[in-house]
């Protein structure tokens, strides 16, 4: 039987992380639904690493667009998660800062996580798990170098 091409391997790879994805939005949806946060939310907070910044900084590090951004934002400003800082550098593109409800809820999301990541990390040896990130991010890379005006494709 011969060997499927390169670029079939691929399509292959790149619907099972669509599959993986959608498994881990809701594993992630699951995991923080307690501490009133979505893996959107999650998302966006661990974007923030902490330091004010504004929506577009956000949604480039996520590779979203700021539209998108903007709506999660929105939301957690609503439910006391960030505030809106002036920015000194841009009159209207605020700065987003994590208020002390949104430390917290990082804080309690990554003592969840840490425990089902080692269990999840069990099914795969060390070496694949790291031969699988150096090759997504290899391929994400390569798509950020290449897309028009640096937007994700």
């Amino acid at each position: 039987m011969p060997k499927q091409p390169k670029s079939d391997v691929l399509t292959d790879l790149v619907l099972e992380v669509f599959r993986l994805n959608g498994r881990l939005i809701a594993a992630g949806d699951a995991l923080v639904a307690g501490i009133d946060l979505t893996s959107a939310r999650w998302q966006v907070i661990g974007a923030m690493a902490k330091d004010a910044r504004p929506v577009a900084h956000i949604a480039h590090a996520m590779g979203l667009t700021r539209q998108s951004v903007q709506r999660i934002v929105d939301e957690l400003a609503v439910a006391g998660f960030v505030s809106f800082q002036p920015n000194p550098h841009h009159k209207r593109a605020k700065l987003v800062s994590l208020t002390s409800k949104g430390i917290a809820a990082a804080d309690a999301a990554m003592r969840l996580q840490k425990p089902w990541a080692d269990a999840l990390a069990a099914v795969a040896d060390r070496q694949a798990l790291e031969t699988t990130l150096q090759t997504l991010a290899r391929l994400r890379a390569h798509l950020e170098d290449t897309a028009p005006s640096g937007e994700i494709p």
